[in-house]
């Protein structure tokens, strides 16, 4: 199954590939370079948390390299409308209580509720995906079973 990305997604990664590749793993080089520099390297406090330091900064961008070469990057601002809910639409529901809400559909890596942005991966988000306007859901959440009716859905840019 492809897996996408808004291009801004994507650019904060690539954001944190350039950070961690040209600022951070350098000076951590320096340091464990200049730790080794002192001699036994045995009980060098400096010189052992380097090491890690380096290793985790590898590690993190080992895993940012594959998770951008395998997705999909979707400009919203360039996205035909559908008549079923995607990836990357913006979608405005209405609770059991009558409290609208507007989720823009993201890759879990982009979550962030505060902004109105949820995971595809997430109950709210598998539960919306190829819905239409008007449909009607139940979403089985930690709190119980909350009802939605979905109000519109649009794909453009812009966060809800």
């Amino acid at each position: 199954m492809p897996r996408y990305m808004t291009r801004e997604g994507y650019q904060a990664i690539e954001g944190e590939i350039k950070h961690l590749w040209h600022v951070e793993r350098p000076e951590i080089v320096d340091s464990v370079h200049e730790a080794a520099s002192l001699g036994d390297r045995s009980e060098n406090a400096a010189y052992i948390y380097g090491k890690k330091r380096l290793r985790a900064i590898d590690s993190r961008l080992r895993y940012l390299r594959r998770k951008i070469s395998e997705v999909t990057v979707v400009d919203l601002g360039e996205m035909p409308a559908h008549a079923n809910i995607r990836f990357g639409a913006q979608v405005t529901v209405e609770d059991d209580d009558g409290n609208e809400k507007v989720y823009r559909l993201v890759d879990k890596e982009e979550s962030d509720p505060a902004r109105g942005r949820i995971s595809i991966q997430s109950p709210v988000g598998r539960s919306l995906l190829g819905k239409q306007e008007g449909d009607c859901i139940e979403v089985t959440l930690p709190k119980g079973t909350v009802g939605f009716e979905i109000l519109r859905v649009f794909y453009g840019a812009g966060d809800p």
